[in-house]
């Protein structure tokens, strides 16, 4: 019987202490401190209540039962006793709260930073996108600009191109990527568009592998780097000159290679905007899995070589 009596009350006094000290830990603020910080106030609570529960032990077996009174003549033995047992489970009950929440506070820290780092990619890329449908749109108005006068008709014509072009590019506003075969036929428009303006000056020249057409790519990445071959390459010369437009698999990725005659000095240098937004919107979609470099080869020819993932 009096076994029965102490053990429900060590389990009283237990329920009651810890409870206790769980609302201390939670008003005070110490699951969101550092773990230097709070480590060393937990320790302390520990003691605290290891002390108070065998306090409240004690008094509350003396109250119940007053024949016990071989409890306060050793009292100072059974409260060292007590206060050993009480940690044998107050410790492991404190650490298993305390890192339980710790680990749902950092997986909810991680969540919340995933949160922001996708709203962040998001901002840049429509950041990115503004930018570049307007750089497009006026370099091919300064292109219809120079025919107005020149031949109407042909700057009629050329009104048409860019309203298609305008068309494709306002449908693929809010993607992320679209299939290459959609991209190719905008550049396709771009490149009448231009030829109109440059005629016998412009060659253009396309590889194409059919498997391909349905790889997904960013919009209007394959238009800028192609619009970059024209305006710091063929427009540089006085004979004009060729773009070879090259798309095939290669291995786990998809090649796009952009080629004109031209020099890298008269290409466009690393700090263009055409070349930087190419790489950034590579950086954002795909990470370090895709990949972007242009070079100079044969001595008149640049060469603009984009890497993209197979999905």
């Amino acid at each position: 019987m009096h076994f029965l009596i102490a053990l429900l009350i060590r389990i009283l006094a237990g329920i009651f202490t810890t409870n206790l000290f769980r609302n201390v830990i939670r008003r005070a603020g110490w699951l969101s401190l550092p773990v230097e910080q709070s480590l060393p106030r937990l320790a302390a609570g520990i003691l605290v209540v290891c002390l108070a529960d065998s306090i409240l032990r004690i008094s509350v077996i003396s109250w119940v039962d007053p024949s016990s009174g071989n409890i306060v003549r050793e009292f100072s033995t059974r409260f060292f006793l007590m206060t050993v047992e009480n940690g044998l489970y107050i410790v492991p009950w404190t650490a298993i709260y305390y890192f339980f929440h710790y680990i749902e506070k950092s997986r909810k820290q991680e969540m919340d930073t995933l949160k922001l780092e996708a709203l962040v990619r998001e901002l840049e890329l429509k950041t990115i996108k503004s930018h570049i449908n307007p750089h497009f749109i006026f370099n091919a108005l300064n292109s219809i600009r120079a025919l107005i006068d020149e031949n109407p008709i042909r700057a009629r014509t050329a009104i048409t191109e860019l309203s298609n072009i305008l068309r494709s590019s306002m449908q693929t506003e809010k993607q992320e990527t679209v299939f290459f075969e959609k991209e190719l036929n905008i550049v396709k428009d771009y490149l009448a568009l231009e030829h109109i303006r440059f005629e016998d000056r412009l060659q253009v020249q396309y590889e194409i592998a059919e498997n391909t057409l349905m790889q997904p790519i960013p919009p209007m990445m394959l238009q800028t780097l192609v619009e970059n071959a024209i305006k710091h390459g063929i427009s540089k010369q006085v004979s004009g000159g060729t773009v070879i437009i090259v798309s095939k698999m290669n291995e786990r990725y998809h090649q796009l290679v952009i080629r004109n005659t031209g020099r890298l000095d008269n290409s466009g240098n690393e700090d263009g905007f055409g070349l930087i937004s190419t790489r950034n919107r590579l950086q954002l979609l795909f990470g370090g899995q895709a990949n972007f470099n242009i070079r100079e080869i044969n001595g008149n020819m640049v060469e603009a070589e984009l890497h993209i993932p197979l999905t």
